[in-house]
């Protein structure tokens, strides 16, 4: 079983950028896919990014392709989420989560692994 746990959260401008965090423990890194979701105050929990156990493949919801890029250091146990030019819209916790086998890497119920979530929120 791994652990997870986000930070860098907080408020920012729109046009602004915020790097959030993801640290593993409990078992070996890279094994595991990572993915980032979030979810707005009254809305379902949304696909953001997702990163291969190497890192050398990723995915992007549109609504972020081109603004955010996930990353992840095997050797430091971390995987981050860089936004950048960030909406109002993109106002919601992120959470990341951990699977060791994803078919898609978009859908929540694919990761049985899952942090505490950070919160993020976007001023206009």
């Amino acid at each position: 079983q791994v652990q997870l746990v986000e930070s860098g959260g907080g408020l920012v401008q729109a046009g602004g950028s915020l790097r959030l965090s993801c640290a593993a423990s409990g078992r070996t890194f890279s094994n595991y896919f990572m993915g980032w979701f979030r979810q707005a105050p009254g809305k379902g929990r949304e696909f953001v990014a997702a990163i291969s156990r190497s890192g050398a493949t990723t995915d992007y919801a549109d609504s972020v392709k081109g603004r955010f890029t996930v990353s992840r250091d095997n050797a430091k146990n971390t995987v981050y989420l860089q936004m950048n030019s960030l909406k109002p819209e993109d106002t919601a916790v992120y959470y990341c989560a951990a699977a060791t086998a994803v078919v898609v890497g978009r859908r929540s119920y694919e990761y049985p692994y899952w942090g505490q979530g950070t919160q993020v929120t976007v001023s206009s």
